[in-house]
């Protein structure tokens, strides 16, 4: 028996290591490769022949500083696009979890709970294209551009991420004893005031859960960015930024590679930083 067990444990493990190879051996390409110039990455991509830290500063100076990249306005246009995203997500994904999980018994609070769980297994692909032709039509009724716009691009983050948002939110708040909203009731407090003063601060551990789930998600998207903003439109996020270096017969691959490097850092430390808020969030959210 024990020694069954040992098996299966030694088998998980191995299993265990090259799921974590395959999901990281990307990442260490664009990690080693940024130290190498275009002919070492080209004539060997994963040794480390070539690589030097001198190379990764000569990178990166030809990176921050060129005019097509425009790598600043670039974080700077990521950082307001993630940032307005995460707060109007975790803001109104609040509201409407809490809606819909004090009223569960009604069909119609059921009905949106579904049709939200429904939207979370539609793949993107699918309606990319019927997305952009009605943001341009109603940026056209409305009057203001809903393409190559921040605003526009925001609106399209809130829409794909508040699926998730308000199913992770809702299971918590399930939680929360309703008696504490009778309580702020009976003290004369109004629906708005107990949201957000009895609700909101205790949601904090899974909205920062959902905040860095999101968060990852909208700041290394590339796919919507390049669909709204255009590849060569004037509003660019750091991904879409990167196809600078992408030329019709030459890419530079140093520079592509450092470039990306670049924007998945930021990530990847508030990652590392937040990840036991993440776990907990998610069980608290799972369990409730």
């Amino acid at each position: 028996m024990k020694s069954a067990r040992n098996t299966k444990t030694i088998i998980l493990t191995i299993v265990g290591v090259l799921i974590a190879v395959y999901v990281l051996f990307p990442f260490y390409l664009v990690v080693m490769n940024s130290f190498k110039n275009q002919a070492s990455i080209v004539a060997s991509p994963v040794s480390l022949a070539g690589a030097s830290l001198s190379q990764l500063m000569s990178n990166l100076d030809k990176v921050i500083n060129n005019s097509n990249f425009q790598f600043w306005y670039a974080f700077g246009t990521s950082a307001i696009v993630t940032i307005i995203s995460l707060v109007l997500l975790a803001l109104f994904g609040g509201m409407a979890a809490w809606v819909i999980s004090r009223n569960n018994k009604k069909m119609w609070a059921t009905v949106i709970y579904m049709i939200f769980i429904a939207s979370m297994i539609i793949p993107f692909q699918v309606v990319m294209l019927p997305l952009i032709s009605t943001f341009r039509d109603v940026g056209k009724f409305v009057g203001i551009s809903m393409l190559q716009s921040v605003p526009g691009i925001v609106f399209a983050y809130c829409g794909f991420g508040g699926a998730m948002t308000v199913f992770i939110l809702t299971g918590f708040i399930k939680g929360i004893p309703y008696e504490l909203e009778e309580a702020a009731a009976i003290d004369g407090c109004s629906p708005e005031g107990t949201f957000f003063r009895i609700i909101f601060p205790l949601l904090t551990p899974v909205i920062t859960t959902v905040t860095i789930l999101n968060g990852m998600w909208i700041w290394n998207d590339y796919l919507l960015p390049s669909l709204m903003l255009g590849q060569n439109g004037k509003v660019k996020t750091l991904p879409v930024a990167v196809q600078a270096f992408v030329g019709s017969y030459v890419k530079q691959w140093d520079l592509i590679l450092t470039a990306a490097l670049l924007a998945i850092i930021p990530m990847i430390i508030i990652f590392i930083v937040a990840q036991k808020q993440i776990m907990s969030g998610m069980v608290e959210g799972a369990i409730k």
